[in-house]
């Protein structure tokens, strides 16, 4: 069993920047690939990044691609997403999610555990 934690949401004007925190504890963590989703009133789930437990791979959507950065600290059981050069887009409930798998998924369906999210809220 693996617990997250998320933190770290907010609200911030376009062109912000913030950085989310996912704390996990339980299970041992550092074998995970840790993966951020996020959830948008009216839209489906959409993968946002993932990082393998070695920090050798890291994916991201295209969305966000060049703006977003997923970094992991495996000492002290927490990963990390740098958001900056924020959009209005960008407004959801942010989640952290837990695999088992070795690679960098971006399958939800690969992800044995999730946190409850927390709220971005980017004003134009």
């Amino acid at each position: 069993q693996v617990r997250l934690v998320e933190s770290g949401g907010g609200l911030v004007r376009a062109g912000g920047s913030l950085r989310l925190s996912c704390a996990a504890s339980g299970r041992t963590f550092s074998s995970n690939t840790m993966g951020w989703f996020r959830l948008a009133p009216g839209k489906e789930r959409e993968f946002v990044a993932a990082i393998t437990w070695s920090r050798a791979r890291t994916v991201y959507a295209d969305s966000v691609k060049g703006r977003f950065t997923i970094s992991r600290d495996n000492a002290e059981n927490t990963v990390y997403l740098q958001m900056n050069s924020l959009k209005p887009e960008d407004t959801a409930v942010y989640y952290c999610a837990a695999s088992s798998s070795t690679y960098a998924t971006i399958q939800p369906y690969n992800y044995d555990y999730w946190g409850q999210g927390t709220q971005v809220t980017v004003s134009s």
